[in-house]
């Protein structure tokens, strides 16, 4: 094949990708319940169905996050095509390759990996394995020729989710609450911050990074601090450790305080829909069913996408019921700056 075919599939691919995204809907939310590597519920199997295998980061599978978010494209797949969609938990980074070899070796049509921490063991087993598919979400392996790598413009989202806090704070003062450091979560960081100087210059805003993404307590125990140094919203980019700030925030509501959450990755209210101010979605679920059904229907296509606003691989959700009107006004004009290139939202 020559170059120009192949950089012609990837664009094909890349814009069938972000398609499916404008025109699909934001996922379902929900937890998958399922012991590690169990089949989720759908409808009848077929004879020799196309298998999908995922792979979580240390967050595991029900991290309320992105994690889950892939889980549900996952399911949302079997239960449309009948494929056979399985996932194994990493505990720890060490699990990583032999959780993806234990897919590739069983003969898995496609396997996934979910989260930064996953593009190297996906390189390799992709390398050790030529014959064998992989996808990877917020991560990037280029030049490999059996892996599709799915990427996204966190910042954007996080720009406008900025744009909230900037506008609904009362203390002027804001709060961050990171996992790792690296640089998927730095991109939340660096919009979130910029959303918020733009839509109010006097605000300030508070960072906070816990080192994990699987340690609710330690989420709750950095949200304290912040709300205790004046932030009366928090945004967290923390996985399943996030969940610690819902409920720092439930209980200090029934205090009498006045402190938000904002969401990130799905719409996060089921975890409190009376401190979510709002969440900035992360579409991976489907991104992950899209690229699924391509390879199901024989158009698997390696190379890189990223998704941002342009794409709505990001954004808020549909319905904001804590939102006033002037508000939401505001945020779609600050989107309108993004699209149209008067803004340009940094990375870092």
């Amino acid at each position: 094949m020559s170059m120009s075919s192949v950089r012609l599939r990837r664009t094909l691919g890349a814009l069938g990708l972000a398609a499916a995204l404008a025109l699909a809907g934001c996922g379902t939310s929900g937890g998958a319940g399922k012991a590690p590597g169990a089949e989720t519920p759908g409808g009848p199997a077929k004879e020799n169905p196309f298998r999908v295998g995922m792979v979580t980061d240390t967050g595991g599978v029900n991290d309320n996050s992105f994690n889950q978010s892939a889980w549900e494209g996952l399911s949302r797949l079997k239960n449309d095509t009948g494929a056979e969609v399985r996932y194994l938990e990493s505990k720890d980074e060490a699990d990583y390759i032999p959780n993806l070899n234990q897919f590739v070796q069983s003969g898995f049509d496609l396997t996934w990996g979910i989260g930064y921490m996953m593009a190297e063991p996906v390189k390799a087993v992709a390398q050790e394995h030529p014959e064998a598919h992989l996808a990877l979400i917020d991560g990037e392996v280029d030049g490999v020729p059996n892996v599709v790598s799915v990427r996204f413009n966190e910042q954007e989202g996080a720009f406008l989710v900025g744009v909230v806090a900037g506008k609904m704070t009362r203390t002027n003062k804001v709060g961050f609450v990171g996992g790792m450091e690296f640089p998927v979560i730095k991109r939340f960081e660096a919009g979130f911050q910029a959303g918020v100087k733009a839509a109010n210059p006097n605000a300030e805003v508070l960072i906070t990074y816990t080192g994990a993404f699987n340690k609710p307590d330690e989420g709750k125990a950095a949200a304290a601090s912040l709300y205790d140094q004046g932030a009366d919203i928090v945004f967290h980019a923390a996985g399943q450790t996030g969940d610690g700030v819902f409920s720092e925030a439930k209980e200090r509501r029934k205090r009498g305080e006045a402190v938000w959450v904002i969401g990130v990755d799905r719409d996060q209210r089921d975890l409190g829909p009376e401190v979510t101010l709002t969440s900035m979605l992360k579409r991976v679920d489907v991104a992950v069913y899209t690229v699924s059904k391509q390879a199901m229907e024989g158009t698997f296509t390696p190379g890189v996408t990223v998704l941002g606003l342009k794409e709505d691989g990001v954004g808020l959700p549909a319905d904001n019921p804590h939102l006033p009107p002037e508000v939401l006004r505001d945020v779609e004009a600050f989107k309108a700056k993004i699209l149209n290139g008067e803004i340009t939202v940094p990375k870092e």
